[in-house]
Parts: C-alpha cells; structure tokens; sequence
C-alpha cells in the first residue's frame, strides 16, 4: 500500500513546527487525563513477515477446504477467472471508498456505472443501482419501494430462501408494516393460497430459481399480482439468467438477488453483493446511490452521482430507504467477472449448471431412498429424500473430501455447477450407494 507509509520523524517535525507546537502530546491536549491510555497496549510484541507468514498459515490450516462441493443454498462455487481478482485487487479499487468528489473518482464511478449497465442487460430492466449489501437486504429494500399509506401488505412466498422471509419481516416490522407467507404446494408458490391472500398487497416477491432449486410459473404469479393491483418482484439467482428469460420477460417490475456468483469466491460467508433493477417509473424509488452519465462544460464524457435530492437524505423521515452506502469492490468484481466471461461464457455456465445438475439427479434418484422429492423444473438445485442418518451420511461425504447438500426439512438439497465433473458427481453417487 504504497499510499500509506507513515510520516517520517522529519515530515513530523515540519507538522509540528508548521501548527506551531513543540511534540506530538500537544495534538491532544483537550482529551481528558482520565481516558488517556496510561503506559503501553496489552498486546504482544511485533513479529517478523516471516513469523506472522507462519502464524497466519497455522490458522488458514484449521479451515476446513472441500475438494468437491456440492451445497449451494445461497452461496455457490464458481470458476472465477484468475483476471477477476487480479483487476479487484488493484490498489486504487481496493482502497477506494465513496466517490463523492466525482472530479477525482471517474474511474470507480465507471465502474459502478458498468455495473448497473450489466445488472440492467441481465434483468431486462430499466435502471439499477449501485448495489447494496447482499441478496436478502436487496429483497427487502425492494418491498419497500412498492409500499406507501395506501398499501403496506407485503406478500411474499414460502418457498422464497428462509434468510430472506427473516430479513424482509425485520424490515416490515420496524416500518409496521404486514407480511403474508404464501404456502407451496409441490415445491412451488401454491397460486390458489396467492389469489386468497393477494387482495390490497403492495406487493408480491418470489425466487429464480426458489429455495428448493425449482422453477416457477412466473408469468402466472405476475399476472395474478398485477391483476390485484400489486407490483411484482423476482429475486433472481444472475448465472440463471444465462439460460432462463429474464425477470423483465416475465413481467416483473423489480428485479433483485444476490450477485455472489458473478465471480466472489464463497469465502466463509461473505462480503457478498445485492443488486437491484426496476423498471422506469420506479427508478427514482430505488434506495441507496446510482451512478449517471453526462458530459462536462467541455463535452467530454464525465460520470456522476444522479438523483442524490431524495428523500434519503433531504428528508430522511419521509424515506422509504436509509440506506447510503454500496458494495463497490463486489460491483467491480462482478463486472470483471461479466467482461472476462462474455455473454457466451455466461450462457455456458449455465448451462452446464443446469445438464450437470440433471445429471446428478438422474443418478442420485436411482438409489434406493434417494428419490426426487419435487416434479417441477429445476435449474441447478434439487432435492431428494434421504433414507439414512443426513450426519452420518455428511460425515461419510467429508472422509472423501466432499462437501454435501445441506439436509433440509423432507431430505438433501443437492447443488451442482459447473465445478463439478462427471468423475465427482459418479464418486457421490458410489458413496450414497455404500451408505445406504
């Protein structure tokens, strides 16, 4: 971090001379005695790059690694092309924070800029912005721009990813607002329980894939929310945009999800990426920061901070959104992603998601007690029955360096992409025969 080397003794001393005071104690003078640290830090002495090296490889050794994975959930394991993190680790994206001075941050505002393009040409969507903390807080944002006086009822599927039914009820109960989980049925949104439930609803939000891999009658689900007045919202995993039609062709006014895929390793949980897409008429709705186009006094091509005179921050009482802040380094990493891959690699590795995966479920339902539990279309996610101990059975998968489906309620939910090989997904199959 060549931008960060300390002052020299002599640059203090010029500091000192230039402010007019003879040692650096005099810098904070006005802090009370009584909270100044007396003597020095209860912590250990430093140590070399060598010693911290082996230190710091003695605690990545605790970590468990997986050399085939086969759980999603939420979080998936993808190839990221060694430029992607090359490009995220750039000094001056990596230590870049908010570009409020648009003069001197043109590069991290094309960026952002990029990214809301991308996000746009994957949802069919109209606007985006900047980004903002993860795929459950995008969900919640988003029924929060569908909501007003008039209409408050927030409707949202069972088989929506149980994290996101938790935040999007956080959200609604601090703004007293009503939240109504509509029940499945075979897997998918029960559209009998939504028409009984879906009368004066702000809103309706629904999964692309959904909680337990399947794809839904979204054209259906939207035409009965639009039919009842409300706006529709489809949180879309962006690698199935590769293959499926995009939350625009099925008639959604919102798009959200959680951007992980496009090239942020799993990581142990995070730091991850929510994007958000809306239709026009809803684009000064959208919360948090959004990056414009423009030119300067001399017609050169200049990028901006646009719709800043938002309730967010001139009226924050009135706001349907506080949130101001973004997940620029993720953007990035998420455009390189986009650039390196190309529309043809997305397309790819969607598809290979999807024929790995029915694959896999091919196989896995021929063992005895392994059966698909649901009918419906699956993308890259499916779930079958299990007939033994799920601990054991994940015990067993660990041995041989396998990380397994997450156990769900009814049995395993199984996640294949396009990191794993024909060879791993028979060597699961072989293990699942032993076991059972």
């Amino acid at each position: 971090m060549g931008s960060y080397v300390p002052g020299s003794k002599e640059e203090q001393k010029q500091m000192l001379e230039f402010l007019g005071l003879s040692n650096i104690e005099e810098l904070f003078i006005n802090i009370p005695v009584g909270v100044k640290l007396k003597g020095s830090l209860n912590i250990p002495e430093g140590k070399s790059e060598l010693e911290i090296l082996k230190a710091m490889k003695n605690l990545a050794g605790k970590n468990k690694v997986y050399d085939v994975i086969f759980r999603g959930a939420g979080a998936y394991n993808h190839y990221i092309p060694s430029v992607v993190k090359s490009i995220a680790a750039k000094e001056r994206f990596l230590t870049a924070y908010t570009p409020y001075q648009p003069e001197i941050s043109q590069g991290v505002l094309q960026v952002i800029f990029e990214y809301q393009s991308l996000i746009c040409e994957l949802t069919g969507m109209d606007a985006s912005n900047a980004s903002v903390y993860d795929g459950a807080s995008a969900a919640a944002e988003s029924v929060a721009m569908c909501c007003d006086a008039k209409k408050n009822k927030v409707i949202i599927s069972a088989a929506a990813k149980k994290d996101t039914i938790e935040t999007v009820k956080t959200y609604c109960k601090a703004a007293g607002r009503t939240v109504v989980v509509v029940p499945t049925k075979g897997g998918v949104t029960d559209n009998q329980e939504l028409k009984a439930n879906i009368e004066g609803g702000a809103c309706l939000y629904v999964e692309m894939p959904n909680a337990y891999g399947l794809i839904e009658d979204y054209e259906s689900l939207g035409a009965i929310a639009h039919e009842a007045g409300a706006k529709f919202i489809i949180g879309a995993n962006p690698i199935a945009l590769g293959l499926y039609k995009s939350p625009a062709e099925f008639g959604a006014d919102i798009a959200v999800g959680e951007a992980q895929p496009l090239g942020m390793p799993m990581s142990f949980g995070g730091p991850y990426l929510g994007y958000m897409a809306c239709k026009s008429e809803l684009t000064r709705k959208l919360p948090g920061r959004i990056v414009g186009r423009s030119v300067d006094h001399e017609g050169r091509k200049a990028y901006v901070l646009t719709l800043q005179a938002r309730e967010q921050h001139i009226r924050r009482d009135k706001a349907s959104s506080n949130i101001c802040s973004n997940q620029a380094l993720c953007a990035l990493t998420a455009v390189a992603y986009v650039g390196a891959m190309g529309s043809m690699g997305l397309e790819n590795v969607a598809a290979q998601c999807y024929s790995k995966a029915h694959y896999a479920a091919e196989e896995i339902s021929k063992i005895k007690g392994f059966e698909l539990v649901n009918s419906s279309e699956f993308f890259n996610e499916f779930i079958t029955a299990c007939p033994v101990d799920s601990d054991k059975l994940m015990a067993k998968l660990e041995e041989n360096g396998i990380l397994g489906g997450l156990p769900v309620e009814g049995g395993i939910l199984w996640c294949v992409t396009e990191m794993n090989t024909k060879a791993d997904i028979d060597m699961l199959c072989n293990i699942l025969r032993e076991v059972a």
